[in-house]
């Protein structure tokens, strides 16, 4: 049976290729009428050859073969972006679960999970971070209002106890203090609190500074092209200088302006003249930091200006419950220098002269209280010039016969 059935297979397989014997009988009897040889049968066409594509051009030709794109799971797994193509932050060795690790990682999200370019994803976790500080900036505000209301008092208080630590009784100096201490606790006010913003601004400041510095000298891929107008490269320092002129004159006017609404305490003048100079001092530091670290910083700086431009504004300030500070001047202005000429250095050397007597004054308490506790456990002093119980006509003796220890002979 299939001996027979063979033949007839291989019969069909071969007219698949001839085409129809229909057409092929037509076509040779054509031609023998005409007395010329029959026509080749024509070449079968790649639609007709099983297992062979309709688009595949002449043997000759070169296929391009289609771009190869790896699975999305190789992608998720190999760490590149499917959107941008740039490498993640754990390949380069950052981010992590430190304070700069995670604000790494924040920069990282807003770059390429959100589609933001490097100078915007610096500036928007910069604005996002000032945010979410803005509640203990308006406590620092609100206790500042009540403190100006209460800083001329406080004043008089504290000058009369650093007299008091001057002086030799110590009756006077539990006194004052006590005074300064009742009066706090009675009105709700401490100094110390107007502090604890900066104490939260400043690691934060150094959290970005090292995070953006560890991503410059990474460098991170992203860094060399995210950059804007005349800073192209992030990792690279300023080629004009422009931005760190700008940070610095922003700088100062946050120490200008933030000043007048912060925490004023006695003796503040000469503290504020200095930090008036500090930004120029710091100016000729900070030329080679990366545009990147100055992206961050004169948007903090923005930020500050607008805060505390808005902060002025009685309607807003009575809304956040920012009760406006006391108009009239305290004792000591903290926020204007001397009139006289070299004010400044005369104000510090008052200053350190009242410290070192405020010192010498503690020590001579605290010899006053321990003197007999010393008397007992050290040496024996000498009160005496000479022996008391040698004769009074007697010759002194020679220098060669003076004991060196004369508290012997009292001892009896």
């Amino acid at each position: 049976m299939m001996a027979a059935v063979r033949p007839l297979l291989g019969a069909l397989r071969a007219q698949r290729f001839r085409g129809p014997v229909w057409c092929r009988g037509a076509v040779r009897g054509a031609a023998g009428a005409a007395g010329q040889p029959p026509a080749p049968p024509p070449a079968p066409t790649p639609e007709e050859i099983p297992g062979i594509s309709p688009n595949l051009e002449s043997p000759g030709s070169k296929v391009e073969p289609p771009p190869l794109s790896p699975p999305p799971e190789f992608q998720e797994f190999s760490g590149i972006s499917p959107n941008l193509g740039e490498p993640r932050l754990e390949e380069l060795g950052l981010g992590g679960f430190t304070p700069v690790g995670l604000i790494q990682n924040l920069l990282e999200f807003l770059h390429l999970d959100l589609g933001l370019p490097w100078w915007g994803a610096i500036a928007a976790g910069t604005v996002g971070a000032r945010v979410l500080l803005l509640p203990l900036v308006l406590r620092g505000q609100r206790e500042a209002a009540r403190l100006s209301r209460h800083l001329p008092h406080l004043q008089k208080l504290s000058q009369r106890l650093a007299e008091a630590r001057r002086g030799a009784d110590p009756n006077q100096v539990a006194l004052a203090y006590s005074e300064l201490a009742a009066y706090q606790r009675r009105h709700d006010v401490n100094p110390l609190r107007g502090f604890l913003v900066p104490l939260v601004q400043t690691p934060l400041f150094v959290s970005f500074f090292l995070a953006l510095q560890g991503l410059a000298a990474a460098p991170v891929p992203g860094l060399l092209r995210g950059g804007l107008a005349w800073f192209p490269d992030l990792a690279a320092p300023d080629p004009f200088y422009v931005l760190p002129v700008l940070v610095t004159a922003s700088t100062w006017l946050v120490l200008e302006l933030g000043a007048e609404t912060g925490v004023a305490a006695p003796g503040a003048g000469p503290v504020r003249q200095i930090l008036r100079f500090l930004p120029l001092v710091f100016l000729p530091f900070i030329l080679h930091f990366p545009t990147a670290v100055f992206t961050y910083w004169l948007t903090s700086n923005s930020f500050s200006l607008l805060q505390t431009g808005l902060l002025r504004v009685p309607a807003l300030r009575a809304k956040l419950g920012v009760a406006p500070p006391l108009d009239t001047p305290p004792v000591t202005p903290p926020g204007h220098a001397p009139s006289a000429k070299g004010g400044i250095f005369k104000q510090l050397k008052k200053e350190w002269r009242e410290a070192k007597a405020t010192h010498e004054a503690d020590q001579r308490r605290r010899r006053l209280r321990n003197h007999l506790q010393l008397a007992a456990k050290g040496p024996l002093r000498q009160t005496f010039a000479q022996n008391p119980l040698s004769s009074p006509g007697a010759a002194p003796a020679a220098p060669s016969d003076t004991p060196k220890r004369p508290w012997k002979d009292t001892l009896g």
